[in-house]
């Protein structure tokens, strides 16, 4: 029967719109995880064999963060009049970054120690063993002076190949100083990284396709690895993370949002093809590029973004943060061990330091609780076992939240210092100006940054979106 022969009632979507609806790469995504879910549902086995997929998309984008930051910071940096808004950006950053991780934890603390989620439990801690957990989990932590001293790369092209995002933003610092304090000396190398940034940005169009199948991969390993049923035995510590950290970005960052003249939801609806990346594959690094890309397109300028999300990275990872307090104190209850508040407080300052060694990759969070837990002897190692199976659970709320908070947190500094062009946030963020992912060729040097103030000796550069 021809779709003009339809039953009389029925209301069929035209082809046409049901094909543009799937070509938008957050209901692909959609799709992926749901699938998914689905596969590792019904065949574990299947779903457990799939996580390369999530993992090869994972590594594909991790290839590209660290030139993509290289050219974002250097290029802004090179273009700036002022270079001494530099430090100024980074310095507001930081104590943005500590000021908010410490109210992300305290929330953490506060909600653990009300639901008491671990209470009841009465482990036996001669029971409990750290075989089977990752090596990271229980071999040496670096202490506050190996940290810093890890920002410092072996070589300046080290930097760029490594899987550290603080070395490649000292040197890209450091360069984009140099070529701002070289006049025309610097003018040329700046105007090809802007170039080669744009081909950096097409080549992620190109990877970003492959979104929902790294979705599908990683979520299908999840469900088919550890299985629904896991989630019975530590739901309520699963669901009270969830709602704290869900909690924590609706009054915590939707406040921050308002004070700053904009607001939160049409923000989320902005970046929710992101969060759904970042929902399927537990990795706020997946997205990375296309924050930097989708923050410069709202209005913020481009040292403020190149730097403040790539920091935000290390150092403001509200969904960690929240994780380990809960944690620690989930752990200490399942063990029956009472911790006084002078005890709490002094771990949740170990985390302060333990959380900014935690990247935005799968894992890392229950690294640094790890680390957390050696610095501090309230509770034994061996107790991650309780939670090792159901990490994974939590690490989606993780990443959801730090990727909200570092979006957040770059608009912030950036209307603060004066580098965020408010009437095209509000509009992007209505809808009225669309995002496109990299923009066509003829275009790449017609509309500059309209935030970007060049030095005397530079030509005006167009931000790469």
């Amino acid at each position: 029967m021809s779709r003009n022969d339809a039953a009389p009632g029925t209301v069929t979507a035209p082809p046409g719109r049901i094909r543009r609806m799937l070509s938008h790469l957050y209901i692909q995504c959609l799709i992926g995880v749901l699938l998914g879910a689905a596969v590792g549902w019904l065949w574990p086995s299947v779903g457990a064999d799939l996580k390369p997929l999530g993992d090869g998309f994972i590594a594909l984008v991790k290839m590209f963060i660290a030139p993509v930051i290289f050219c974002t910071v250097v290029h802004g940096i090179a273009s700036m009049g002022d270079a001494r808004a530099v430090g100024r950006v980074g310095l507001k950053a930081l104590v943005y970054f500590e000021v908010l991780t410490t109210v992300a934890m305290v929330i953490g603390l506060v909600v653990v120690n009300v639901v008491k989620p671990g209470s009841g439990l009465h482990v036996d801690v001669s029971t409990l063993s750290a075989k089977g957990l990752p090596p990271e989990a229980t071999g040496a932590h670096e202490g506050f002076a190996e940290f810093i001293l890890a920002i410092i790369p072996a070589t300046l092209v080290g930097a760029l190949t490594g899987n550290e995002i603080l070395p490649v933003l000292l040197v890209s610092v450091l360069f984009g100083f140099g070529l701002h304090a070289s006049g025309e000396a610097g003018l040329g190398i700046a105007r090809g990284i802007e170039k080669f940034s744009t081909v950096l940005f097409t080549l992620i169009r190109w990877i970003m396709r492959l979104a929902p199948i790294g979705a599908f991969g990683s979520m299908a390993f999840t469900i088919g690895n550890y299985g629904l049923g896991t989630l019975r035995h530590l739901a309520l510590l699963v669901g009270s993370f969830w709602l704290t950290a869900l909690l924590f970005v609706l009054v915590v960052l939707g406040g921050v949002m308002r004070l700053n003249g904009l607001r939160l939801l049409p923000f989320l609806r902005y970046i929710k093809e992101e969060l759904l990346i970042v929902l399927g594959t537990s990795s706020t690094e997946s997205v990375l590029p296309r924050m930097m890309a989708k923050l410069q397109h709202a209005g913020a300028s481009k040292p403020v973004v190149g730097i403040t999300l790539p920091a935000g990275y290390s150092f403001n990872l509200d969904g960690t943060a929240i994780y380990l307090t809960m944690s620690s104190v989930f752990l200490a209850q399942a063990l029956g061990i009472d911790l006084s508040l002078t005890q709490q407080l002094t771990m949740l300052a170990v985390m302060l330091l333990t959380s900014k060694g935690a990247a935005g990759v799968t894992g890392s969070g229950f690294i640094a609780l790890a680390a957390t837990l050696s610095a501090v002897p309230h509770v034994p190692v061996a107790a991650l076992a309780l939670i090792f199976g159901i990490d994974r659970f939590m690490s989606e709320a993780r990443a959801l939240t730090s990727l909200v908070g570092n979006g957040v947190a770059t608009l912030a500094v950036a209307r603060w210092e004066g580098e965020l062009d408010e009437d095209r946030a509000r509009a992007v963020l209505r809808g009225e100006i669309s995002y496109a992912p990299t923009p066509a060729p003829s275009a790449v040097t017609a509309e500059p940054d309209p935030k970007e103030t060049p030095a005397p000796t530079h030509a005006p550069v167009p931000a790469a979106n």
